[in-house]
């Protein structure tokens, strides 16, 4: 079994920036190939924002998030950061941690919910304008 715990969220200015943490435990490395953040607003569906591929850092990004968000991780700590910067009131929503065992190569597949086997409880953002 793996656990997921999310923090960093918190509320901010539009323009502003802030890091989220995923710490990962009962991790059995083989099983994890995959681990992924995404986000729901309320009355909206949830959306895959970064992905990354555990074994040599490969990422995926949405399109809504380019250029302002990035996705790390250190594996001795098995943890995974989302570095989220230049936010805007439309990034405000909760944020889950995922992980899965299958990393699609350069595939929006890395963003769909449906392939991430553990989730955290999730953190919230709040982006004021």
């Amino acid at each position: 079994q793996v656990q997921l715990v999310e923090s960093g969220g918190g509320s901010v200015q539009a323009g502003g920036s802030l890091r989220l943490s995923c710490a990962a435990s009962g991790y059995i490395y083989s099983s994890i190939n995959a681990m992924a953040w995404f986000r729901q607003a309320p009355g909206k569906e949830r959306e895959g924002v970064a992905a990354i591929y555990t074994g040599d850092g490969n990422t995926f990004y949405a399109d809504s998030v380019k250029g302002r968000f990035t996705i790390s991780q250190d594996n001795a700590k098995n943890t995974v950061y989302l570095q989220m910067n230049s936010l805007k009131s439309e990034d405000t929503a909760m944020y889950y941690c995922a992980a899965g065992p299958y990393w699609y190569w350069y595939s929006p597949r890395s963003l769909v919910p449906d392939v991430y086997n553990y989730w955290g409880q999730g953190t919230q953002v709040t982006v004021s304008s």
